[in-house]
């Protein structure tokens, strides 16, 4: 009897196994796909549209929390403004802070409390990237450049959302109405200084002849002060996507498509110290069925923050060499987000001259699309002029680097921009999953 209950016991165990077993192989593997770029490329910006698409429960759950990183941006941006003290002359105007400038920036002092209480809140900052070669040519902007704050995470800003989500979104523990906290209500006293500050014709004079452009940063809020520094204030979708908060390591999210489908998303930790440890990232993803590469078009005139010997755009397109040449990532379908457009047409309307930085640009109409359809390349110390579509120069990168041939897919784009963004992001959805199903040879 007790015989018969063993076998009985051991075959359902064993029913049960080949059960979860054929479960398994029925199991959708998920489609595996990397975001990669430089710093301030934009890969967080794309994360949160495809978080806005595609998870759309979690987003509206962590909206409230994306409160605490806005204001984060905003007292930043305040205190920028109210260091930029210095002079400025044009023709015979000078320009320089006086006592109502002064009187502005004492008035915004709680600021500085506020910003290390929030540090302290969304947790430890990571080390500042400091250049590794010459200071910025301004000695001004030296002065008022500020150790960017970030967070180390292995799933990148959720474990601090999930944070401040649990902690109520307040600095104290005292009940408190919603929309209501000590931040809220210190911004809202500083709103009116801020908003002066911030339109002041003499701080606007010393700011535009900084090379940097505060208002073209990443974070920057200044112009929605009135809307932000509000009791009530809640986030909205654009706010989300523009509000910066530098994370360092692996950010690992998983979304659900259609049929049951599921997308595994990283964005790459891209050490870049030095160019020789670049390599060792890409064993780390070796299983990748596609990779979206950030590469923003708007920066021919900066330099990287980790080395300002280095030009961000000839930096984009080593980068981009370096991943079309990885062995390791030839079976990776590849495509390409041309980004910051939006910056790109800024630049050229305040005239900003392409060619005091790419010479070989020479006489050409300083415009948008002119520069897009431009691109400059050295060899051998000299500057060749290439008159390739930008596109056309990427694409034959990748032509020539790919260690396999694999079709090129690029787009302009500016992710900041929610709508036109998810209509980018809808056709790479159905372009990556049509490859994975070819490759899982289901079509």
């Amino acid at each position: 009897m007790q015989r018969t209950e063993a076998r009985k016991t051991s075959e359902a165990i064993d029913e049960q196994l080949r059960q979860e077993r054929a479960a398994l192989k029925k199991k959708k593997k998920p489609v595996k796909l990397l975001l990669m770029g430089q710093s301030e490329s934009g890969k967080s910006a794309t994360l949160k549209n495809f978080q806005l698409q595609y998870a759309k429960d979690q987003w509206l759950e962590e909206r409230l929390a994306w409160r605490a990183v806005i204001y984060l941006n905003l007292i930043r941006n305040a205190l920028e403004t109210s260091d930029s003290e210095g002079e400025h002359r044009s023709h015979t105007t000078v320009y320089k802070f006086t006592d109502k400038h002064r009187l502005l920036k004492l008035r915004l002092a709680p600021l500085r409390t506020l910003l290390v209480d929030l540090e302290k809140r969304l947790g430890p900052g990571s080390q500042e990237v400091y250049a590794l070669s010459r200071p910025p040519s301004d000695p001004a902007e030296s002065r008022v450049r500020r150790r960017e704050f970030g967070v180390s995470s292995s799933n990148g800003w959720k474990s601090i959302l999930d944070k401040l989500r649990s902690s109520g979104n307040r600095p104290n523990s005292e009940p408190r109405e919603v929309g209501h906290d000590k931040v809220t209500d210190v911004l809202v006293g500083c709103r009116d200084d801020i908003k002066h500050l911030w339109q002041d014709p003499v701080v606007k004079q010393i700011l535009s002849h900084r090379r940097s452009k505060i208002e073209e940063s990443s974070g920057f809020f200044l112009d929605d002060v009135d809307r932000i520094a509000s009791p009530n204030y809640e986030p909205a979708d654009d706010d989300i996507v523009r509000a910066r908060l530098r994370t360092v390591g692996v950010q690992e999210h998983r979304f659900m498509m259609e049929a049951g489908q599921s997308l595994a998303l990283s964005t790459d930790p891209l050490p870049l110290d030095a160019e020789s440890s670049r390599a060792l990232w890409a064993a780390f993803f070796d299983d990748v069925d596609a990779i979206i590469f950030l590469a923003p078009i708007s920066c021919f005139d900066e330099c990287l923050r980790e080395d300002r010997d280095v030009n961000r755009l000839e930096d984009s397109l080593q980068l981009w060499r370096t991943v079309c040449s990885s062995p390791i990532l030839a079976k990776a379908q590849i495509i390409i987000f041309l980004n910051k457009c939006d910056l790109l047409h800024s630049k050229m309307k305040r005239g900003v001259s392409v060619r005091d930085y790419v010479p070989s640009f020479a006489d050409r109409k300083n415009d948008t699309i002119t520069v897009m359809k431009f691109v400059g390349d050295s060899t051998d110390g000299r500057i060749i002029e290439i008159t390739l579509d930008f596109q056309q120069h990427f694409r034959d990168i990748i032509k020539t680097c790919s260690p396999e041939p694999r079709p090129f897919f690029s787009h302009f784009t500016s992710v900041i921009d929610t709508k036109a963004t998810a209509t980018t992001l809808t056709v790479v959805k159905e372009s990556v999953l049509r490859q994975h199903l070819q490759d899982a040879s289901l079509i």
